[in-house]
């Protein structure tokens, strides 16, 4: 692992980017060190705070990095990890993390990693992919109330029951067959990429090859069919997928997709787009702890209930397409975007928490 506490190079996000982007020098506070070279230079893909307050930021091509306050602690492929691409983070309820990667999954018991192997069914359709039978992906890690672990990968879904003792060093994976549901088709074992929970214990899937979004009960699977919405471009493209994202005080459940976004309240799906104020693509939806909305995509956009409010490079924020958002305990937002830029959002400024480094990736491949 690389501990960053030393002295810092001049952030390059900042540069040439006007609005109230705070960037104070290297001792008023630590950065997220990212590597020059790396493809793409990775995007801060997801996050999560753990019981301790630590934050955790998960990278693609980058690696995990974990910041307590003071520093920052970087994790590659050299330190444990299977993989430098993180795609999704979870702290279950007995304080592990949870780490999805391009290559499977890996736990952190706060000293090692230990890399967990799924099981590839053998029955997938045989007209699946080539590049998907041969990827592990992680895209999803999510608990649900009964301490169930549910994982989204790239091959399908799979429930662990984390309370049945399978011997030492061995983890059980159930495969979740639900290709067919009873109004439509659920091919999970090619791209469900997203699941939540509601209030009431149901499990929310959606993905790219799938239209609408669809509702397990516990018992059978029910469809809800989705609006077309047009992704903006020169030739916009329709989408009418969702990826089910959070329930909100209201009780309504929010998918979103290229196009906008969807807001269900049990009986009827009301989408919303540009016209309404979105500035385009949504990649993630939270709600603050005062019951707003945050999209994350095109932008920072904050909806009240009553209006979205975009925030872009005029307003401080440099990177135009934003990947993650997490609200610490303290109420400020950490948001995650493209080039694994980091950016602290305390309600008026947007102040930088990483920079370039042209150090060898330690451990990269």
């Amino acid at each position: 692992m690389i501990r960053y506490t030393g002295l810092l190079l001049m952030l390059v996000l900042s540069a040439g980017c006007k609005g109230p982007v705070r960037d104070e020098s290297p001792k008023d506070h630590p950065k997220l060190i990212k590597t020059i070279g790396s493809p793409g230079y990775g995007n801060l893909h997801c996050s999560l705070q753990d019981k301790s307050g630590n934050l955790w930021f998960g990278t693609t091509e980058n690696g995990l990095y974990k910041y307590d306050g003071k520093s920052f602690t970087r994790f590659l492929i050299a330190d444990g990890l299977n993989s430098n691409n993180v795609a999704s983070l979870l702290e279950d309820q007995e304080g592990q993390i949870w780490i999805g990667t391009e290559a499977g999954l890996c736990i952190y018991n706060g000293k090692s990693f230990t890399s967990i192997p799924i099981p590839v069914p053998a029955d997938l359709p045989p007209n699946k992919n080539p590049y998907f039978r041969n990827s592990h992906r992680v895209n999803h890690i999510m608990q649900a109330k009964d301490k169930k672990l549910w994982f989204v990968t790239i091959d399908g879904v799979y429930v662990h029951d984390p309370t049945q003792k399978h011997g030492a060093g061995k983890t059980d994976f159930k495969y979740f067959p639900i290709d067919e549901a009873p109004n439509g088709i659920l091919t999970t074992n090619d791209k469900a990429e997203s699941i939540f929970e509601d209030r009431s214990g149901n499990i929310w899937f959606g993905g790219r090859t799938n239209a609408g979004v669809f509702r397990y009960d516990g018992k059978s699977i029910t469809r809800i069919g989705l609006k077309v919405l047009f992704q903006n471009g020169p030739k916009p493209k329709p989408h009418e997928w969702g990826w089910p994202q959070v329930q909100d005080k209201d009780g309504n459940i929010w998918f979103i997709n290229w196009g906008g976004a969807y807001r269900y309240d049990g009986k009827s799906v009301t989408a919303f787009t540009r016209k309404d104020g979105l500035p385009g693509i949504v990649t993630r939806i939270i709600e603050d702890k005062q019951g707003n909305l945050w999209f994350g995509g095109d932008g920072l956009t904050r909806y009240d209930g009553k209006k979205f409010t975009v925030f872009t490079a005029k307003h401080g924020l440099p990177s135009p397409w934003v990947w993650s958002i997490l609200e610490d305990t303290d109420g400020k937002l950490w948001i995650g975007t493209r080039e694994t830029g980091l950016f602290l959002f305390d309600g008026s400024t947007f102040t930088a928490y990483s920079e370039y480094s042209k150090q060898s990736d330690h451990g990269q491949k």
